[in-house]
């Protein structure tokens, strides 16, 4: 699977592109801006996008009203082509947001329901009840995800709704050459839903990546055989960032050898996560960090980690953006990308972990731990890298058997020689390949 040592970069297009916050009906191309953006994704050192909503909806493109429409804040189907043509042309996979919980108020079938009632032919394709009455006053009841109640849910049982879902899928496929699909709140969908999704994803094409959003819970659930690909690693997400800001490593590497250790019981083991320090959802690395001096070391934890790494847009130059502020906040438009020293440790990172089979499909063991400093080896069958970070703003002499004498760092280039350790410079990380 592509997916495995592939390092993705996200963008949610609706704050990217400077659409209107309502959709407010005036047709703009401003797709076209992802399309100015390759040139950096590739040399950020990523190989796929992945996008959020861009479909028509009411709002904010959770609420969707056309899955087979680009949204007129956005621009038309051609030009979303033309993007999808320009990106694929860098060599970037191309995975768009699967929204198939819920739609928006405006979906066609269920505004002929609120047109028609019972005698819409649609009326089963959403969780309504005729005998009560909505927020909206209109003459029936329905389910909301989660009590949002602009957000209608989708009845997955019903086989009228999951042949047009994946009717729209192969469209998309078709149209736009997609490679995969982001399948939002996917702990809310159907069991069934997601085995039929994937069978008919391999039929469709090959290698077709589905990567699921799941928060907390045994993500055994969802991923494996028939099922997805990969999800959301939210437990190391809150890990990586509390571990530095506690001065605790303990506690994401816990995680990670509960996930992926050599031990019997380990949950994961095998299995390629999708893994992050940031999204559109939450705050960002440089705003929940509460030292700076840090971001490298977030940075060079999510890249050594076993796991897809996944860039947010923005975060590789250091940009900030709380919860607290609202969601537009996390999901800006920028004039233009920038470029600075966090930049290109990111960048030499990204390539060394898309470049190295032990970064990308290697085993998991810890070296050395203390509160501030941590050893741990990836290993796969034909290379060994040992990853190092000193959280502390002290040096520190780390004693540990490192199975070999000399190693080249992946992130500088430059050798290195094993003594019984290594001193580990203040605020330092390392990919060290054994020779």
């Amino acid at each position: 699977m592509w997916a495995e040592n592939s390092v993705f970069y996200q963008i949610y297009p609706l704050g990217f592109c400077g659409a209107p916050r309502e959709n407010d009906g005036v047709a703009a191309s401003r797709i076209s801006k992802i399309s100015d953006w390759a040139e950096h994704i590739q040399k950020l050192g990523a190989n796929a996008l992945y996008l959020g909503p861009v479909f028509e909806s009411d709002r904010h493109g959770y609420d969707t009203r056309d899955y087979r429409t680009i949204d007129c804040r956005l621009g038309t189907n051609a030009d979303f082509k033309a993007v999808c043509d320009t990106l694929h042309a860098q060599g970037i996979k191309v995975v768009l947001d699967g929204v198939f919980n819920h739609v928006g108020r405006g979906f066609w079938a269920f505004r002929d329901v609120q047109e028609k009632k019972w005698d819409s032919p649609y009326k089963d394709w959403f969780h309504i009840n005729f005998d009560g009455n909505s927020n909206y006053n209109d003459g029936f009841w329905y389910e909301g995800w989660e009590g949002h109640f602009e957000l209608v849910k989708l009845n997955l049982r019903n086989p009228a709704v999951v042949d047009y879902l994946l009717d729209c899928v192969k469209f998309w496929v078709e149209e736009f050459g997609i490679d995969g699909l982001r399948l939002d709140v996917a702990y809310s969908l159907e069991p069934d839903f997601i085995y039929r999704l994937r069978a008919f994803c391999d039929g469709l094409k090959p290698d077709f990546f589905l990567v699921g959003e799941t928060l907390h819970g045994d993500y055994n659930r969802w991923t494996g055989e028939g099922q997805l690909h990969s999800c959301t690693n939210y437990e190391c997400y809150k890990g990586l960032y509390s571990s530095l800001n506690s001065m605790n490593l303990f506690e994401i590497v816990h995680s990670l050898k509960r996930q992926f250790g050599p031990e019997q019981w380990t949950l994961y083991k095998g299995k390629h996560l999708m893994c992050f320090v940031d999204n559109h959802d939450v705050t960002r690395a440089a705003s929940i960090l509460q030292n700076k001096a840090h971001l490298p070391l977030l940075y060079g934890l999510l890249f050594g980690m076993p796991g897809i790494p996944c860039l947010y847009y923005g975060s590789e130059w250091g940009t900030e953006g709380e919860k607290s502020w609202g969601d537009d906040a996390l999901r800006p438009s920028f004039d233009a990308p920038e470029w600075n020293g966090l930049t290109d440790t990111i960048a030499a990172m990204a390539k060394a972990h898309r470049e190295s089979e032990a970064l990308c499909w290697g085993d998991f063991h810890d070296l050395l731990l203390t509160n501030k400093q941590t050893v741990f080896q990836r290993q796969s069958e034909h290379e060994r890298v040992l990853v190092a970070v000193n959280a502390d703003s002290e040096p520190y002499w780390a004693h540990f058997d490192a199975g070999c004498g000399r190693a080249v760092d992946l992130i500088t280039g430059q050798e290195h020689d094993f003594g019984g350790g290594s001193e580990l410079p203040p605020y330092s990380v390392y990919f060290w390949k054994c020779e």
